[in-house]
C-alpha cells in the first residue's frame, strides 16, 4: 500500500450480489465494529444520495447512534490518506469538518503550463 496500514479504516462494498439489504447488513455489521471504543466513527462515501450515503445517514441522523455517526461524499485517496490527521479529534463532527478542509486543496482542475519552469530550487 503507499501510505501502510490505516488500523481505523474498513470498508463496506454494495455489490449486485449482496444487494441493498446485505449492504445494509454489512454496513451494520463495520459500523458496530468501527464503533467500538471510539468516540465517534467518520463514514466516506464515494458520493452523495448512492445507497451508502443514504444507509449512513439514517445511522447520522438517528438521536439513538451511539457513538455519533458524521458523513462525507466525494471521498478520494487524499481523504482516505488525510483521515489519518484527525484521529485525535473527539468530536466527529469537528473531525469531518477538518478533513473536508484538508482535501479541498486537493481538488484541482489540470491548466497548461503557459511559463517554462524555473531551474531554481
Amino acid at each position: 500500500m503507499v501510505y501502510g496500514e490505516l488500523p481505523h479504516v474498513f470498508s463496506v462494498t454494495l455489490s449486485e450480489q449482496a444487494g441493498i439489504d446485505g449492504f445494509k447488513r454489512d454496513f451494520a455489521g463495520q459500523l458496530a465494529r468501527a464503533s467500538e471504543h471510539a468516540d465517534g466513527v467518520l463514514v466516506l462515501c464515494d458520493l452523495q444520495s448512492g445507497t451508502p450515503w443514504n444507509v449512513a445517514c439514517q445511522y447520522a441522523f438517528s438521536p439513538h447512534t451511539t457513538p455519533p455517526v458524521a458523513v462525507l461524499a466525494g471521498v478520494s485517496f487524499p481523504m482516505l490518506l488525510q483521515s489519518e490527521e484527525i484521529g485525535d479529534f473527539t468530536d466527529v463532527h469537528i473531525a469531518a469538518d477538518r478533513l473536508l478542509a484538508l482535501t479541498l486543496p486537493t481538488l484541482v482542475k489540470a491548466v497548461p503550463v503557459t511559463d517554462e519552469p524555473s531551474d531554481d530550487f
